[in-house]
């Protein structure tokens, strides 16, 4: 795949739960001032009282009367552990904005998150995200312990019950990180959710073993009664994705088949980089994503030579699918380089940038709104398709959404 940009951004949360994707971006401090006296933070950072000229107008000295107050008097001196002080406080700060995008990530959360991009972890096999103030499950992964258990894209996780771990807990307030570390857990323990599902009268409690999973990026078939229609299942914007779908174009082009089915159902995201590729295989030019931040608006254009620039197309696509594969479909969309098939998408129509922060955390933040070439901002609303057709839960084995994509090619 080309890469004409550094790779350098990932969206949403990708739960297994995975964590689903943020930006690699470059950013340390050696001393973070104001956090702590001589408190050595994550092994290798001290911080100190001092307060930098340029944030007088904070006030820090509440901060530390609270600090010396606990110190001082609270009860339980084996509680007052100062690092986690340090980290609780730094979550706090980044909680305030009130964005479950935006978060600190300390070195094991860090550390799952890199694992989660190379396709393997342990966990139950869900995506999950924020829909308004609640969690939900963007869309189990096909095969996984989640799925086998019964749970649907567009449920809501409401409690979370975990014997090992000690946990029962509702989901109201809490954040994406501490969900997912809530719902992971190594191979062969057990988890509950609790969930809320529309049409349901109550929550349902689904247990689930966790299990060692594997998620491809790309997986290639044909269809139809000459298999002559590429049926391309692109399942998330991941570290191993470029090779997967060089090798997958490539055989599509030995092939020669006489049309192709892309599939983004169930795709959390990814690169944003890697979203660019793909539609730029198709687009022979036009702007692939519009992207407005801090640094104003720039236009991502189809880039390199494309590939696959004329091959008749549709693109599926479902509420599970979000960021990086909606960018995708808004591209083919408004470029009228396919007819999209299916429901309306998840809507996560922000960017994030993941940057190292003193060498083993992570501070995930919010940099931007990404826009559909013909300026649609689908968060929170999704990105509508062409042609509606629901997936119905009671046929499994027929799959509609696939079936009209055959019938309009």
């Amino acid at each position: 795949m080309r890469l004409t940009l550094p790779k350098i951004r990932k969206f949403s949360f990708y739960a297994g739960v995975l964590l689903l994707t943020f930006a690699t971006g470059w950013f340390a401090r050696e001393r973070i001032a104001g956090l702590g006296s001589s408190i050595p933070l994550l092994g290798n950072v001290s911080v100190d009282r001092t307060v930098p000229s340029n944030r007088s107008d904070v006030h820090f000295g509440l901060f530390w009367q609270v600090w010396d107050k606990l110190e001082s008097d609270y009860y339980d001196k084996s509680k007052l552990n100062k690092e986690e002080m340090v980290l609780g406080a730094i979550k706090g700060m980044v909680s305030s904005l009130d964005d479950p995008y935006t978060a600190f990530l300390p070195p094991e959360e860090q550390k799952r998150t890199q694992e989660d991009l190379s396709g393997e972890f342990e966990g139950v096999g869900i995506e999950i995200g924020f829909r308004g103030a609640r969690l939900t499950v963007i869309a189990p992964l096909p095969g996984s312990p989640a799925e086998k258990a019964g749970v649907r894209a567009g449920d809501y996780v409401v409690g979370i019950q975990d014997k090992d771990k000690k946990l029962d807990a509702g989901t109201g307030g809490m954040s994406l990180i501490d969900a997912v570390e809530a719902i992971r857990g190594k191979a062969g323990s057990k988890v509950t959710l609790i969930i809320s599902r529309e049409g349901t009268d109550k929550p349902l409690e689904l247990a689930i073993a966790r299990a060692k999973i594997e998620v491809p990026s790309v997986v290639l078939t044909f269809k139809g009664e000459k298999e002559d229609v590429a049926y391309l299942q692109l399942k998330r914007f991941g570290g191993n994705t470029d090779p997967e779908w060089v090798e997958a174009v490539e055989q599509i082009k030995n092939r020669n088949p006489r049309a192709l089915i892309l599939d983004l159902r169930n795709n959390p995201g990814g690169y944003l980089t890697g979203a660019t590729d793909v539609a730029s295989d198709f687009l022979t030019s036009g702007t692939v994503v519009i992207q407005e931040g801090v640094r104003g608006k720039k236009e991502l254009k189809a880039n390199g030579i494309p590939r696959l620039p004329s091959i008749k197309m549709v693109v599926l696509v479902n509420a599970g699918s979000a960021s990086a594969s909606e960018i995708v479909a808004g591209a083919l969309k408004d470029n009228n380089r396919a007819k999209i098939v299916g429901q309306k998408t998840f809507g996560k129509g922000t960017i994030q940038e993941a940057r190292p922060i003193n060498g083993n955390s992570g501070l995930h933040i919010t940099v931007a709104k990404w826009l559909t070439p013909n300026g649609t901002w689908v968060h929170e609303k999704g990105l509508e398709p062409d042609i509606e057709v629901e997936d119905k839960q009671d046929t499994t084995d027929i799959d509609e959404q696939l079936q009209k994509a055959l019938e309009l090619l």
